[in-house]
C-alpha cells in the first residue's frame, strides 16, 4: 500500500511538472517581441481592441455596449456593442479589476499586452484535460507539450497581438472538454458548464460557429447511438446541452 501511493504521488509530481514546464514555455516563447523590443500592442484590430477594452474599464458596461465610435470605419464611424466580440475585452478589464483590487499597479494596456502568452498557458492544461479524457496520461502530457510550441497558435498568441483569437483557442478546447465531460456522464452539471463555455466562446469569437456544427453534428449521432444502446447519457447530455444554450 505504501508503495502503491508512493508511485502515485510521484506520477503526480511529474505530471504537475510537466504541465507546469510546458505552460512556462508556452508563455515564455510568446514574449520574443517584448523581450527584442518592448511593451507594444501590434496591427491596427488589436490596437482597436485595446482602445475599446480601455473603453470599457473608464466608463463602464453599459456605456461601452452602447458606444458610437466615431474614429472607427471612418467617415461612417461603429457602433461598437453590435459589431465587435466582447469577450476578450470583458476578460481584460475583468483581470485589470481584480489585479487593482489586489492593489497592483498596472496599466491596462499591460493587461492587453500579456492576455494572449497567459491564456496560451491556460490552453496547455485545458488540451491535457481534454485528451486524457479520450486517451489516456501520456497522450494528454504528449499534447500539452505540443500545443505550447505549435507554430500556427504561436502566431496568433504573442504577446501584443491583441485580437480574439488570444483567448478563442482556449474557449474553443475548453468547450470541446466540457461537452465530452457531458457525453461520458450524463451529468447536468457538466452539461451547465458546457453551456456556460460555449457561451464564452461564442462572445469571444466568430470562429464558435465551428464548435457549433461540430456539436451539432455529433449531437445527432449521439441520438442515433443512445437509441441504439438506450443510453440515457447520451441523451441527456445532448438534450441538456440544447437547454442552456
Amino acid at each position: 500500500m505504501v508503495a502503491f501511493l508512493e508511485g502515485h504521488s510521484q506520477a503526480l509530481l511529474i505530471k504537475v511538472l510537466v504541465l507546469t514546464l510546458a505552460a512556462a514555455v508556452a508563455f515564455a516563447v510568446r514574449l520574443f517581441a517584448v523581450i527584442r523590443f518592448e511593451s507594444v500592442i501590434h496591427e491596427f484590430d488589436p490596437y482597436f481592441n485595446y482602445r475599446t477594452t480601455k473603453y470599457l474599464t473608464e466608463e463602464g458596461f453599459y456605456n461601452f455596449h452602447n458606444w458610437f465610435d466615431d474614429r472607427a470605419w471612418y467617415p461612417l464611424g461603429r457602433i461598437i456593442g453590435g459589431t465587435i466580440y466582447p469577450g476578450l475585452m470583458v476578460t481584460s478589464a475583468f483581470i485589470f479589476k481584480i489585479l487593482r483590487y489586489l492593489n497592483f499597479t498596472i496599466d491596462i494596456r499591460e493587461v492587453c499586452v500579456f492576455l494572449a502568452p497567459l491564456f496560451s498557458g491556460f490552453t496547455v492544461f485545458v488540451t491535457y484535460l481534454l485528451t486524457k479524457e479520450v486517451q489516456n496520461d501520456g497522450a494528454g502530457l504528449l499534447a500539452a507539450a505540443f500545443i505550447a510550441i505549435v507554430p500556427g497558435y504561436i502566431s496568433r498568441s504573442v504577446a501584443g497581438s491583441y485580437d480574439n483569437e488570444a483567448i478563442a483557442i482556449f474557449c474553443m478546447l475548453f468547450t470541446y472538454y466540457l461537452w465530452i465531460k457531458s457525453v461520458k456522464t450524463g451529468s447536468v452539471f457538466w452539461a451547465a458548464s458546457c453551456a456556460l463555455a460555449y457561451f464564452y466562446m461564442v462572445s469571444s469569437w466568430g470562429g464558435y460557429v465551428f464548435v457549433c456544427s461540430l456539436n451539432f453534428q455529433l449531437g445527432s449521432k449521439l441520438i442515433f447511438i443512445a437509441y441504439q444502446l438506450n443510453s440515457s447519457s447520451c441523451f441527456g447530455s445532448h438534450d441538456y446541452w440544447k437547454i442552456f444554450t
